[in-house]
């Protein structure tokens, strides 16, 4: 795991906790701190998942950064080894798979601008069961912020699965944003090239359809890990939780055929530029062709005639040099007819 760089004081609490939620029955919310939370988690007293439909939790979302967090993690939330593992796996393609009793997830965040041939993805971890989401961070999410702001502004959420549905949908939000950005730049590329003005666009195009190739692979959610989860859900979640799951993996899927709708348009318009430029050597190509061909049989003779030897003909007759000019304008005629009449064949 690389820890990113962050803010000055983004972040403050000593143990890396950014921000703390505690979502009561009834809707009520309130904000919480790291003291807060271990003491709610020590008194919160364990029960079967089917016993209350909606009950308290918690969301405490961390920053990795903080060199305090992993510890406090471990010694505070009970979480499995598998989550730390997940923070050092070489694999961070989104996912949401189950862990025993609790669901683990892999939720990555985009930060991209056309104008730059690299892409900025950011990661987050999450661990979630019917009293706890845990969130974890090297560097600030805008998804995150977006969920953040809208439990401030009161968005009802009935357990830790509806607030990771959220961020699965600010995350197609990203993607479709991304997808009509470089829909318009396609657009404009195809004019250029419908004008027979390509200059750069390869490179545009190339650098564009790598950024979208990568996105695809780490932004689509793994089906497999999802298919599992829907059919084995763990028993604390509910119908509601599931069939929102469902509208939202729907959703990605209609963003990510759009995705690769669009990274098949741009191979399209690749192959149409490196067509059109494939024509324009081979024009270039019988052009110099042509002009060697045309200045052959004036060079063959003065080759010939070049030569400091006797015997050259027509040395000493009156008319010799417009002789030899109609003989060599005659056979350039004849290498000219022959090498269009190739070009027309």
């Amino acid at each position: 795991m690389q820890a990113g760089i962050v803010e000055a004081g983004y972040g403050s609490d000593p143990v890396g906790l950014v921000s703390g939620f505690l979502f009561a029955p009834g809707g009520a919310v309130r904000e919480i701190d790291s003291r807060g939370a271990a003491a709610w988690l020590q008194q919160a007293q364990p029960e079967a998942a089917h016993e209350r439909p909606f009950r308290p939790f918690l969301w405490l979302h961390f920053n990795l950064s903080h060199s305090a967090c992993e510890r406090w993690m471990k010694a505070h939330l009970g979480l499995p080894h598998e989550f730390f593992e997940a923070l050092r796996q070489g694999s961070r393609s989104t996912r949401i798979e189950r862990q025993d009793a609790a669901l683990l997830a892999v939720v990555n965040d985009v930060i991209y601008n056309f104008g730059v041939t690299s892409t900025d993805i950011s990661t987050m971890w999450a661990h979630a069961d019917h009293r706890l989401l845990v969130t974890a961070r090297a560097r600030p999410l805008r998804s995150v912020d977006r969920l953040r702001e809208a439990v401030r502004h009161d968005e009802a959420f009935r357990s830790p699965l509806d607030l990771m549905v959220h961020l699965l949908r600010d995350q197609a939000d990203v993607l479709v944003q991304i997808v009509r950005e470089t829909g318009v730049t396609v657009d404009q590329i195809e004019d250029q090239l419908l004008s027979q003005r390509l200059h750069g666009n390869r490179a545009d195009l190339g650098a564009m359809r790598r950024g979208l190739v990568r996105l695809q692979r780490l932004l689509a959610p793994e089906p497999g890990a999802l298919f599992r989860l829907l059919n084995r859900p763990p028993a604390w979640l509910q119908e509601s939780d599931l069939q929102e799951l469902r509208e939202s993996t729907e959703e990605f899927s209609l963003v990510l055929n759009d995705l690769a709708a669009l990274v098949e348009r741009i191979k399209l318009l690749q192959e149409e530029i490196a067509a059109k430029l494939n024509e324009q050597t081979n024009r270039t190509l019988f052009t110099l062709t042509l002009v060697t061909v045309l200045a052959l049989p004036i060079n063959i003779v003065a080759g010939f005639f070049g030569m400091n030897v006797g015997g050259i003909p027509l040395a000493g007759h009156p008319h010799g040099f417009w002789v030899l000019v109609a003989l060599v304008a005659s056979f350039t005629v004849l290498a000219g007819r022959w090498a269009f009449r190739k070009q027309a064949g």
